[in-house]
C-alpha cells in the first residue's frame, strides 16, 4: 500500500485522532447483538417452505433458549457451578451464508435476555479473542462466567492458536454451568468453496464436541445469488464534501487510518467508531501486509455491525487486498471484509448523491 499517513484536513473530525480508553466492564457490557439485529426475534424469521430445516432451526433454537431460561441461577461447588437443565450445554448452527444464522443467534439472545430475564453475552469469535487479549484469559473467564448464555457468531478456524484459545475458554465456561451457542464462519463471496462443515467445528473443539447439539440450517447459498461488485470510488472532492456536510462524519486518508489501527487494541475499534455517522476516506489503496490487512478486517466488521457508511476515493474495495492475501490462509476473512466494505461503500456513495 502506498501513500502518506498525513491528515487531509485539520478542520474536520478524524477517526485517526480517536483512541478510546474502554474499561473492562464496558468491553463485556458491549457484548450484545449488532444494532442491525437489535429488534429481530424468532417470530420475525420467515422460514422458506423449500427448506424445512429452517423451521426446524427456529424450533430447535427456541427450545434451547427455553432450557436456558428455566435453568437455576443459583451457584454452588468449587467453581460455583450453575445447575442447568438436562440436554447439551451447547448448540451449533451449521449452514451456508445468507440463511439467517445471525438472525437466529440474535433471536436466541433476545429470548434469553429480553424475554427471559437472564444474562447473556453475544459477540463474534474475533470479539471474544480480542476480549481475552485485552483482559487476560482468567479475567475474561471470570467476566463471562456469570452469564447464563454465551453466543459466539462466526466461529473461525483459520488461526490454530485462536481456535485452541476459544476451545479452552468454552471448556472453562461449560465447567461453570454456562450454556453456549455458536455459528460457523461461512462467508459471503466464498467463490465456490463449500460451506463450513459441522464436523470441522466438532473436530477442532475436541473435548467439547460431544456437548454441542448440531442444528442444520439449509437454504440458497449466497454464491448462487451473486456477489455485487464494489461501487466505483468517488473523487477526493466528493469525499471531503460529504464529510463537511454530514454531522458526525470523520475524514481521513486511508493510510493514516491504517497506521492508527496499529496503535489501538482491536477490542476498542467498536468504541472508536461508535459515534460516527459516516467514515470518509481519501486515497484507499491496496493492502499487502498481513497484519495491516487483519486489522482492517476487524474495523470492517465493527463498521458493518453498526451500519456506518463508508465514503471513499481511490481503489475500489474489491481491490483493497492483494491476490497473495486473498489466496492465503485468511482468505475467508478478507472476502468477508471486501463484501462488507463494498456494501458500506454503496451506502456511502448514496450520501454523495
Amino acid at each position: 500500500m502506498t501513500g502518506s499517513p498525513s491528515r487531509p484536513d485539520a478542520g474536520l473530525d478524524s477517526l485517526a485522532d480517536r483512541n478510546p480508553r474502554v474499561p473492562p466492564e464496558q468491553l463485556v457490557a458491549e457484548l450484545v447483538p449488532p444494532p442491525r439485529f437489535a429488534d429481530v426475534r424468532f417470530s420475525t424469521y420467515v422460514p422458506s417452505p423449500e427448506h424445512p430445516s429452517q423451521a426446524e432451526a427456529v424450533a430447535g433454537m427456541s427450545a434451547f433458549g427455553e432450557a436456558v431460561v428455566r435453568g437455576d441461577s443459583g451457584r454452588k461447588g468449587l467453581f460455583r457451578r450453575r445447575s442447568v437443565p438436562s440436554g447439551p450445554p451447547g448448540i451449533y448452527l451449521d449452514g451456508g451464508f445468507g440463511v439467517g444464522k445471525t438472525h437466529l443467534l440474535s433471536s436466541l439472545y433476545h429470548q434469553v435476555v429480553t424475554e427471559g430475564g437472564r444474562t447473556a453475552a453475544y459477540g463474534t469469535f474475533v470479539e471474544y479473542t480480542n476480549l481475552v487479549g485485552a483482559l487476560g484469559f482468567l479475567p475474561a473467564v471470570e467476566a463471562l462466567a456469570p452469564h447464563h448464555l454465551v453466543c459466539i457468531d462466526e466461529f473461525e478456524l483459520d488461526d490454530p492458536g485462536d481456535t485452541v484459545l476459544m476451545s479452552r475458554l468454552m471448556r472453562e465456561l461449560v465447567d461453570r454451568g454456562v450454556r453456549l451457542a455458536a455459528t460457523s464462519n461461512t462467508l459471503p463471496g466464498a467463490l465456490g468453496e463449500g460451506r463450513f462443515a459441522a464436523q470441522d467445528f466438532q473436530r477442532e473443539i475436541q473435548a467439547l464436541a460431544g456437548q454441542f447439539a448440531v442444528q442444520r440450517v439449509d437454504g440458497e447459498d449466497y454464491r448462487h445469488r451473486g456477489l455485487p461488485a464494489a461501487p466505483a470510488p468517488l473523487s477526493d472532492e466528493d469525499v471531503r464534501r460529504v464529510a463537511a456536510g454530514r454531522e458526525g462524519a470523520t475524514f481521513d486518508t486511508f493510510s493514516r487510518v491504517l497506521s492508527h489501527l496499529a496503535d489501538v487494541h482491536p477490542s476498542r475499534y467498536g468504541a472508536m467508531v461508535g459515534s460516527t455517522s459516516a467514515v470518509c476516506l481519501q486515497g484507499v489503496g491496496t493492502v499487502s501486509d498481513q497484519m495491516v490487512g487483519l486489522r482492517l478486517v476487524v474495523l470492517a466488521d465493527r463498521l458493518y455491525d453498526r451500519d456506518i457508511p463508508v465514503v471513499a476515493s481511490g481503489v475500489p474495495f474489491d481491490g483493497v487486498f492483494t491476490e497473495e492475501l486473498l489466496g492465503g490462509g485468511y482468505r475467508k476473512k478478507y472476502l468477508r471484509a471486501v463484501s462488507r466494505l463494498s456494501a458500506l461503500a454503496r451506502d456511502g456513495a448514496a450520501l454523495a448523491g
